[in-house]
């Protein structure tokens, strides 16, 4: 309830509002609020511009698609007809109306567009890991900050079902202080995916390391901060003309915590992706989001509904000493993710001044741990950060 007391000839009279009055009033004020559409452009129309940008940029009420870099082709025109094709990046700059641009475009020319778009006065939302290495993070860092504009990474996983599930457990306390934790990103991909900028062992920011450690690593220094130091392990199963494939990698925390992250294409078997040990207990958790497969299946990610598919069985194992000393073992469920909330954050920070959602200044101290691990395997040492 609100109370408002105004006065009326001497008389002080009393007005009282409901809790659904005041809700219907908030409501009111944010659709007023939403019609302001922030113009975005999106510099590639490939498998993350299809599905990791293009249908949340859609669906979002507050985000208009105006500009797609489409080289050779306008696959786009199917579903975004509303936005105008440009065959490069540098064109899109030149003459969309745009106020923010998406570089989803392969990590090597991260740092050459995010640069040229933040020179062009535009906001960028950059995807993982950012750059190749921690000094153009810092260089696109200080740029961003010296233009008056926002640069943020898309650290998408931070909204997946299990990641959230494991946040949940620690937070809850039940594992008591946490002493060791292991975080898994397995797959079985043994042949070749044609992906140069992802295989080609020459090209500086190509291999797991940087596509699915920066994963890893962003999930890690959620949960725990930066370490203090760290031993990588980093080659490639597949032989000498494929970069890097398998990763394990050791971070060391203060009060004696260890944190480990380890990848590997030739993993036919699951593990469990997330395994954290305190001294109370001990929680297993599957990788059991979906989002990805199902947008790629074609579901349509609506905005301000659960567009989900619900889990049909458990994926968590939760085994702790309860109040009593007495063991508890218990079969958990995670609650759905959505990368809609990164939009939603995005736009949120755009509009009412709230958080930035993974801020380019924090995610230079995930760059920091990818160089430190690729010095560390190269040189067989444990690095200090």
């Amino acid at each position: 309830m609100i109370f408002v007391i105004f006065k009326f000839s001497n008389e002080k009279y009393w007005l009282v509002f409901s809790e659904d009055i005041v809700a219907f009033i908030n409501n009111f004020v944010k659709k007023i609020k939403i019609m302001q559409l922030v113009k975005t452009g999106l510099c590639a129309f490939g498998m993350s511009g299809k599905i990791f940008h293009a249908p949340f940029l859609k669906e979002h009420s507050g985000f208009f698609l105006s500009a797609i870099v489409e080289r050779n082709k306008e696959e786009s025109k199917e579903k975004y007809s509303d936005a105008t094709i440009y065959r490069s990046v540098e064109e899109m700059l030149q003459n969309a109306d745009i106020e923010l641009v998406v570089v989803n475009t392969p990590v090597q020319t991260h740092f050459e567009y995010t640069k040229m778009a933040l020179e062009a006065g535009k906001n960028v939302i950059v995807e993982k890991p950012f750059t190749v290495n921690v000094s153009e993070a810092e260089e696109l860092v200080k740029l961003a900050e010296e233009k008056g504009l926002f640069l943020s990474v898309y650290q998408n996983r931070r909204f997946d079902r299990d990641y959230l599930q494991v946040q949940k457990i620690i937070n809850e306390g039940k594992l008591g202080n946490i002493k060791e934790m292991e975080i898994r990103f397995d797959r079985f991909r043994t042949e070749a995916s044609g992906k140069a900028h992802k295989e080609n062992p020459d090209a500086t920011g190509s291999g797991s390391l940087h596509d699915l450690g920066s994963h890893l690593i962003d999930q890690a220094t959620q949960y725990f901060g930066l370490p203090e130091k760290l031993f990588a392990d980093v080659f490639s199963m597949k032989g000498k003309d494929f970069a890097n494939d398998y990763f394990e990698i050791i971070l060391y925390y203060k009060n004696d915590v260890r944190v480990r992250l380890k990848s590997s294409v030739f993993t036919k078997e699951a593990h469990y992706a997330y395994a954290v040990h305190g001294d109370k207990g001990s929680f297993l958790q599957e990788r059991s989001d979906d989002q990805e497969n199902e947008l790629a299946a074609g579901a349509i990610p609506e905005y301000g509904k659960d567009w989900v598919e619900p889990l049909q069985e458990t994926d968590g194992i939760l085994n702790f000493l309860n109040e009593n000393k007495q063991t508890e073992r218990i079969l958990t469920s995670s609650e759905s993710g959505n990368y809609m909330n990164y939009y939603q954050q995005i736009y949120e920070f755009i509009v009412f001044g709230y958080a930035l959602p993974s801020p380019a200044g924090e995610i230079v101290r995930n760059m920091k741990i990818i160089d430190a691990a690729v010095e560390s395997s190269k040189e067989g040492k444990v690095v200090y950060l």
